[in-house]
């Protein structure tokens, strides 16, 4: 490559950062969402603004790598018990939410006018979230780990199959004058998937366990292998016929059991970002905005029925599965918009002469309003949450069987009521039961729960910014109510919630700094636990005790 063609790739790679970073810088004082001003800024920068941005072979791979990296990041959280605990609900939910938004859209699209063709495609597009923004949104709110982040990110995978089995079919129904059998191509696709998760199962069980263990040796081996084999995983999913996303994600999984995911998952979130700013530029600037200005009315409609109709249905079918409301809610918002591959799907038809540019610009509008919507709506999703509530229960079992086992009140007396199962919770767990205190603790990690209530622990599941979790606390037989996580608004809504209840025993709240903790003292807090100035405070006068310091 001539080295003008490299200076030019160099110089506009950097602008973009550049512009990007000064968009964000606006965003946050602002206060809105980094995700849709870097969308923004894609948008001013294309073909539809200033033009510095077209296709570019160098933008587009970066987007890809960070596509691979967030997916085999996500699957890195998921070891097979996961699985097999949100399998059934992710399944149901996933097919169910593609088959009645497809029912439904399909007669919303012929209403509006729309030819059975053009009608058909729409609604099909109407179906597909975004599994990387959802998982950003997730990831950014610590709440991947949730029991609806992993339903979510259960089902939205699903969607991803499912797209794909939908564009086979189209580009064979596309060929079929050219001999292609669409049965065979999805047949094929069928048998390539078995053969891919036959062949991850094996690695898992003979391979991967004792590579990672010499690899681990050194910490830059085992980085480069992950993002190696993130890639890879990524380019067989693509190569087999599935997507890329498909791919790293079981790459992840692969690993997922191993002993060094958690260490893997932590150093590639900075490089994650980092690649996913260009994904996010590159969709802004592939959004014609050209053909947008008659399409108005029809796109407010399909959008409201995305924003709204979705995540309905995904409460619905949720709903009947057991879970409680407010796990149906969170989860169910998280497929209030369309996904890229909706509008690679209208593209798609274009190309086969199924659709024409105004179908195509509808539902690039369409993607536009509801992703941005969609970004505020799960990011502010607790507060729409409580707002909602009252009338959410239709969407709710008598019992929901799904995540207690038992009423929280049936413990009997408690010495300390812990919430946050942390690394610090954890270790504070087992001190106080060592001193023989009777600790029942709360956690929203579904994983966590389960382990820990195998060790012989009493343990919940319960996300504390969930109001009818303190409701239902035994806090009338509790002496302490200590909470572990460390950000300042959860632990203020739990005092407030708790003085609600009328509590009487003592409280410790946890924080990250000094700032903070002076504020709660203030609120008449018991006690603060900043665990990390705390623990290097006790060993600091420890190493200067008189016994602890070495002789001169």
């Amino acid at each position: 490559m001539p080295a003008t063609v490299i200076d030019n790739v160099f110089l506009q790679i950097g602008a973009i950062l550049g512009l990007a970073a000064i968009g964000g810088m606006l965003a946050q004082l602002l206060r809105q969402p980094l995700i849709v001003a870097f969308i923004v800024v894609g948008i001013l920068l294309g073909p539809s603004g200033v033009g510095m941005v077209t296709y570019s072979s160098e933008i587009e791979l970066f987007a890809r790598l960070g596509i691979a990296l967030l997916l085999f990041v996500v699957g890195l959280k998921l070891d097979l018990h996961i699985i097999r605990t949100v399998g059934p609900v992710a399944l149901a939910s996933g097919l169910g939410q593609v088959l009645f938004t497809s029912v439904i859209g399909y007669l919303i699209a012929l209403l509006l006018g729309m030819s059975h063709v053009s009608a058909v495609y729409v609604a099909v597009a109407l179906t597909f979230s975004s599994t990387i923004i959802i998982v950003k949104l997730l990831s950014d709110k610590r709440e991947d780990d949730s029991l609806h982040g992993r339903i979510a990110v259960g089902f939205l995978i699903v969607q991803d199959i499912v797209v794909v089995l939908v564009m086979i079919g189209l580009t064979a129904y596309g060929q079929a004058g050219e001999g292609v059998n669409m049965g065979r191509e999805v047949v094929m696709i069928l048998i390539k998937g078995g053969l891919m998760l036959v062949t991850v199962a094996l690695l898992m069980r003979y391979v991967l366990p004792g590579l990672l263990h010499r690899l681990a040796r050194s910490t830059e081996l085992l980085m480069l292998f992950a993002i190696a084999w993130a890639v890879l995983g990524a380019a067989a999913g693509d190569a087999l016929g599935f997507s890329k996303e498909v791919g790293a994600f079981l790459a992840g999984i692969s690993i997922a059991s191993t002993a060094y995911r958690t260490q893997v998952a932590a150093r590639l979130v900075s490089l994650r970002d980092f690649l996913l700013l260009f994904f996010f530029i590159e969709l802004g600037a592939t959004l014609d905005m050209t053909t947008l200005g008659e399409q108005v009315s029809a796109s407010i409609v399909l959008s409201l029925f995305v924003l709204i109709g979705n995540p309905l249905i995904v409460m619905a079918i949720m709903g009947y599965m057991g879970y409680r409301k407010r796990t149906s809610f969170l989860a169910g918002l998280t497929v209030a918009q369309i996904s890229e591959f909706s509008l690679i799907l209208v593209a798609l038809g274009m190309s086969l002469g199924h659709l024409n540019q105004e179908i195509v610009g509808l539902v690039t509008l369409v993607g536009l309003i509801t992703i941005c919507t969609s970004t505020y709506m799960i990011l502010y999703s607790h507060a729409l949450y409580e707002r909602l509530a009252p009338w959410l229960s239709v969407f709710e079992r008598k019992v929901t069987h799904r995540e207690l086992d038992r009423p929280l009140g049936n413990e009997g007396d408690v010495d300390i009521l812990l919430i946050g199962l942390g690394r610090f919770g954890a270790l504070l767990a087992e001190n106080l039961r060592a001193r023989g205190c009777r600790v029942l603790a709360v956690d929203f990690d579904p994983d966590i729960v389960q382990r820990h209530a195998r060790d012989g622990y009493a343990v919940h599941y319960g996300d504390i910014e969930d109001p009818e979790l303190v409701d239902s606390l035994p806090l009338a037989r509790t002496r302490w109510v200590v909470c572990t996580v460390r950000d300042y608004t959860i632990n203020h809504l739990l005092l407030q919630a708790l003085r609600k209840q009328n509590y009487s025993g003592k409280i410790a709240l946890s924080s990250s700094s000094r700032d903070d903790a002076q504020r709660f003292e203030t609120e008449g807090v018991d006690m603060v636990l900043v665990p990390y100035a705390d623990a290097a405070r006790e060993s600091a006068e420890r190493l200067l005790s008189t016994d602890a310091m070495p002789s001169v």
